[in-house]
């Protein structure tokens, strides 16, 4: 951990008491093929924020790395949609044994928000804080082929979960999205990608290993497959794992508008983790006024509930399912060991 980063963690510690001990974890963090942060301003000198400030850009737009000393005591939002109000994470996450960016505890991308405090981290198996990209070597690389996008291998072996983007209808000329760069030209629903399995009938069925295995790790607003709503409520659908013509861009929130960047894919309905009103989803603001404000550890309620993510379960109208530890708003603690802040929901890190 970085000097700055062990100062900011000792900082928090003066005004929030310690919720859960340190892992120490293993592994070190892979460096990130990100190319398109979302830190475009300055450093804050100053001494924190104090006054519950909102952030609107879906990341912390003005660099906001913290040289004053400063703690945020305000219980500030970040309206980009992540877990950014509440307590940071105190412990390592690990992805099956591996420790990436957004689990080492450290701001690997200076914006002053670490691990599952920002907006851009979607689980322990992402190794990019300043964008959706996943990162990870060997994650998702065979061609057309899809596997659970939020874990860190490639290979439906483990999680059950099959696609292939010869099912997606935008693999089409000239662009060929959301993959382009494996010509994975539309087949039809129809086509039989894998032990007989047609697109239409896993655009129906994932198994219930798939919605055990990577329901939890999907965000709100996604299907397993890593094609997710964005923004929020749009009824547009773009690819996390979406690289630009040249190789060098990936998919930010500011670049959700442009499919050049982040590329438009069709959501397999048999997997959608939805994003209902209470819920903090991906891409999303924090909720509204219409949801009853967190109390110490608890959760919004009065939303509409989720449609759950296979057989992984849904929101009972709250900010989680029914069982489930809230988590990243204010007066929200942080997550036990052994699990992640999953937008706003304290879920399982996923086995070695």
């Amino acid at each position: 951990m970085s000097t700055r980063s062990i100062l900011s963690v000792a900082a928090l510690l003066l005004v929030v008491p310690l919720a859960c001990s340190d892992d120490d974890g293993s592994g070190g963090s892979g460096n990130s093929t990100a190319t398109a942060g979302n830190n475009p301003g300055g450093g804050n000198t100053g001494a924190g924020n104090a006054g519950g400030g909102v952030n609107t850009g879906g990341g912390n737009t003005g660099g906001n790395v913290e040289t004053g000393g400063g703690v945020n005591t305000g219980g500030g939002v970040n309206t980009g949609g992540g877990n950014t109000g509440g307590m940071p994470p105190l412990q390592i996450g690990e992805c099956q044994g591996h420790v990436y960016e957004c689990g080492d505890l450290e701001d690997n991308d200076g914006d002053g928000l670490v691990d599952s405090y920002d907006p851009d981290c979607l689980g322990p198996c992402d190794n990019t804080e300043d964008s959706y990209y996943g990162g990870i070597p060997g994650q998702n690389n065979a061609p057309c082929k899809m596997d659970c996008y939020f874990d860190q291998d490639t290979g439906a072996g483990n999680d059950e979960c099959y696609w292939d983007h010869k099912c997606d209808p935008h693999e089409v000329a000239p662009d060929f999205y959301p993959q382009p760069w494996n010509n994975c030209e539309y087949e039809g629903g129809d086509y039989e990608f894998t032990n007989g399995l047609t697109c239409a009938e896993a655009q129906a069925t994932q198994s219930d290993v798939c919605g055990d295995y990577c329901g939890p790790l999907t965000p709100n607003g996604c299907d397993c497959f890593g094609c997710c709503e964005l923004p929020a409520g749009s009824g547009a659908f773009v690819y996390l794992g979406s690289i630009g013509a040249d190789e060098s861009t990936v998919c930010t929130l500011a670049d959700v508008g442009n499919p050049a960047i982040c590329h438009p894919c069709i959501q397999v309905a048999a997997c959608v983790n939805d994003c209902a009103p209470c819920e903090v989803c991906i891409g999303k603001p924090d909720p509204g006024p219409e949801c009853d404000p967190p109390g110490e550890g608890g959760g919004n309620q009065g939303g509409a509930g989720s449609g759950g993510n296979g057989s992984g379960g849904g929101s009972s109208g709250g900010q989680c399912a029914d069982g489930i530890q809230p988590c990243g708003l204010p007066g929200q603690d942080p997550c036990p060991f052994g699990s992640y802040c999953i937008t706003g929901c304290c879920q399982m890190q996923p086995p070695g």
